[in-house]
């Protein structure tokens, strides 16, 4: 590429025909607009290009790019922050959440455990009474069938002392009355 050095706008690059201050995006356009407007070089396919204008284009394009540069890493950032905020927010709430849900499950899985272990302790306790009902139905069976002999045996005696004082009795005397004090014989252990 052949250089030729024309009259260059110098600072007037970073302004455009209304005197407004430029991009530098607009710039870059600018210098592109200077390239493909220039004139060819004949039989070539190289341009003639001011180089004072594409270098003073090219400069302010440079000395405004470090601004919206820094506008565009800070815009990345403020979204990179937004985006990070978001997430925590989010990690957060999926925290309380699950504790949330674990504290009901461990609640229902409390409930769950007392609930078994109180129909243990019923299970147990009816198993415990019916043993012991069973137990005192044996002790007073036991203790029944025992007064039972003992009064068979009372009653076998009872009879078998009737039975001899009536073979061994006189027989008894028309009376007149109840029975008086002075009768003899109303009770013989008296009289012996």
């Amino acid at each position: 590429m052949t250089d030729v050095f024309e009259d260059a706008p110098g600072d007037d690059a970073a302004l455009d025909h209304t005197g407004e201050d430029l991009g530098a995006e607009e710039l870059i356009r600018r210098a592109i607009d200077v390239v493909a407007g220039a004139k060819a070089m004949p039989l070539s396919a190289s341009v003639l290009v001011s180089r004072e204008e594409l270098l003073g284009v090219l400069h302010a394009a440079l000395d405004r790019l470090p601004d919206e540069l820094r506008q565009a890493r800070w815009l990345l950032r403020e979204k990179e922050e937004f985006l990070a905020e978001r997430e925590r927010e989010a990690e957060a709430l999926m925290a309380d959440v699950r504790a949330q849900a674990e504290h009901m499950v461990s609640r229902s899985e409390v409930v769950r455990q007392a609930n078994m272990v109180a129909q243990s302790i019923l299970d147990d306790a009816n198993d415990e009474a019916r043993r012991l009902r069973h137990e005192a139905e044996d002790y007073c069976d036991q203790k029944l069938a025992g007064m039972e002999i003992v009064l068979e045996r009372i009653t076998k005696t009872v009879r078998a002392g009737r039975e001899k004082l009536q073979a061994t009795a006189p027989a008894p005397a028309a009376h007149e009355g109840p029975f008086s004090e002075e009768e003899p014989g109303f009770f013989d252990q008296d009289l012996a």
